[in-house]
């Protein structure tokens, strides 16, 4: 197919004018004459009705301008088809998580994304924080969502979402029942928490610490699942996220107890190895999700 030609021809047609034509597909008008006579001679007809200052198409012109119009579309669209096949988001993508993210805001992402790229096959692997930025500096997962931040040096870092901690316990708890709670009734509490590594662990202890309340003892437990069962039966309190307490809140099996003039919020945060960053599937989660 001569595509340069009628591309020429098409255009000829649509601005009326050889100069023009010759200025808009930024080519020499003897040019535009030769792609003109190179039509003519290939379907073996006339094509234009010329005067000095004008021309008209023939009926053969006609015929071919409109069949031209047609051929010029297909081709455009099967390089844009070609194009969006060589781009497509497909293959897999590896995501770590750690548990809090994991478990109650990455699902609503894959289905996102899996609704977004039906091709890509995405898998998800949830531990702690430590874990996590250990499997993302091993390349064991393509990138990492966890709560808080990491001094890996070669590891790059972006906050990817704020999340609001409460304090939390069985609507039956003592403190529950207080109406204006400060740290002083925190003191010489049951505190149920997550296992070392996790990041809603470390926030707690650094609260606990900052703030100089004595605790009776820990209950570690490395499941949020887990820790509000056991909040559920009325022992000890604890500092979750939204996300995770939501649904038991709303129901009433757990409280949420407010302290005065306190609030905890922390940073959701992307980590991935600079080399990531280069595969498609990377970027496009980036682009997506990360501001």
């Amino acid at each position: 197919m001569q595509y340069d030609a009628l591309k020429t021809f098409v255009t000829l047609i649509e601005v009326g004018n050889f100069t023009k034509t010759a200025e808009k597909l930024r080519i020499s008008q003897p040019s535009v004459s030769l792609h003109l006579k190179n039509l003519e001679k290939e379907f073996e007809t006339q094509l234009l009705d010329r005067s000095p200052k004008s021309f008209n198409l023939t009926p053969t012109g006609e015929l071919l301008y409109n069949r031209a119009k047609q051929m010029l579309s297909i081709y455009e669209q099967a390089k844009r088809d070609i194009l969006a096949h060589h781009n497509a988001i497909s293959g897999s993508l590896k995501i770590g998580a750690s548990f809090t993210i994991g478990e109650y805001i990455l699902p609503g992402l894959l289905v996102e994304l899996q609704e977004a790229y039906p091709n890509l096959t995405i898998e998800a692997v949830i531990g702690n924080t430590e874990e996590i930025v250990k499997s993302v500096r091993l390349l064991q997962v393509d990138i990492g969502l966890i709560e808080g931040q990491t001094n890996e040096k070669e590891i790059e870092v972006h906050p990817f979402m704020e999340d609001q901690l409460y304090l939390v316990a069985s609507s039956n708890h003592a403190i529950a029942k207080i109406k204006n709670v400060s740290f002083s009734n925190l003191q010489n509490q049951l505190w149920v928490t997550r296992e070392e590594g996790s990041g809603t662990r470390e926030y707690l202890l650094h609260m606990i610490r900052s703030q100089g309340i004595k605790v009776d003892s820990f209950l570690t437990i490395s499941s949020n699942q887990g820790i509000k069962e056991t909040l559920m039966k009325g022992k000890g309190i604890s500092l979750l996220s939204k996300s995770v307490i939501a649904r038991e809140v709303t129901d009433g099996h757990l409280s949420i107890i407010p302290l005065t003039g306190h609030s905890f919020t922390r940073t959701f945060s992307c980590i991935y190895v600079p080399i990531m960053k280069q595969k498609k599937n990377v970027e496009t989660f980036l682009h997506r999700f990360i501001k």
